[in-house]
């Protein structure tokens, strides 16, 4: 019934290092590193007028991106922080000023490639467990006991939480049925608790913080600040939107927390720290 940890048992996913007694997740920096710098390097190609360029544009910024999200997918087995990282850095291309036509052509180009390597990956790894999640995920309740238990708990536990849940701190599902409910599915917990309303009260602060922080990105100074900006807002978007999708059973489950409310040191500091960066951005910019 712990669905991730035992993932993480079976692939041997290594994605904590342990530094005294703290557990340091690196995919975390590197997700506000790597918004920090393809920043200064998109800018530094704009300036230099070769961001319509297919080869300044286009693939000199993915030459830098692959080697640090093929590290992150092979040495922690992390997709969805490979897949976070690879679709803020779009985002931050697009926005930069490169042609559609050029990103979509390089995806057309790596796909067949990924693919490959995927499947030689799970057939090293003795099967695809990513598959079976996809499976589960279809049908949870083909296995109610085993492989689709917690995706089954979180619906039980959203579906009774009604228009206005059964009060903070009430949740019956978070005691012995779902399985890790202060990480990646607090979500439904909170829906349990405060019902229809709370999560419709949630998911308007992330809307609301998604459109302050392209406002800000619009309105910044120079191209570094708005780069940085709309990547955060993106990276912090991004992960919302994939978290209650997995909680939902919009989509498959997958290793992502919900931004400022799942527990865990490394990605609430890292949080913190790129609103720190965004606040900082907003007080320099034009809208003053």
């Amino acid at each position: 019934m712990q669905l991730n940890l035992l993932v993480c048992l079976q692939v041997g996913a290594k994605r904590w290092i342990r530094i005294g007694g703290f557990n340091f997740q690196p995919s975390e920096v590197a997700k506000l590193g790597l918004i920090i710098f393809f920043a200064s390097l998109l800018t530094d190609i704009k300036e230099n007028g070769k961001i319509k360029s297919l080869l300044k544009g286009a693939i000199f910024p993915l030459i830098f991106l692959l080697p640090v999200a093929f590290a992150i997918y092979v040495l922690q087995n992390h997709f969805s922080a490979t897949l976070i990282i690879g679709a803020v850095t779009v985002i931050q291309m697009l926005v930069a000023g490169v042609r559609l036509s050029h990103l979509v052509l390089l995806v057309i180009a790596v796909l067949p490639f990924l693919g490959i390597y995927i499947n030689i990956k799970n057939e090293h790894d003795g099967g695809s467990f990513r598959m079976t999640r996809v499976q589960t995920w279809l049908n949870p309740w083909n296995d109610i006991t085993g492989e689709g238990w917690q995706i089954v708990q979180s619906l039980y536990a959203i579906g009774s939480g009604g228009l206005f849940g059964a009060g903070l701190g009430q949740s019956k599902q978070k005691y012995l049925y779902l399985p890790e409910p202060q990480n990646d599915f607090i979500f439904a917990v909170l829906a349990e608790e405060l019902g229809y309303f709370g999560c419709l009260a949630v998911i308007i602060l992330f809307l609301i913080f998604v459109w302050r922080g392209i406002v800000i990105s619009m309105n910044s100074r120079d191209t570094f600040g708005s780069l940085v900006a709309i990547g955060i807002v993106s990276l912090i978007g991004l992960q919302a939107i994939i978290n209650i999708a997995v909680v939902t059973n919009t989509m498959p489950v997958t290793g992502m927390e919900l931004p400022f409310f799942s527990y865990g040191g490394t990605a609430i500091i890292v949080n913190l720290l790129a609103v720190g960066v965004l606040l900082n951005i907003s007080r320099s910019s034009k809208l003053k």
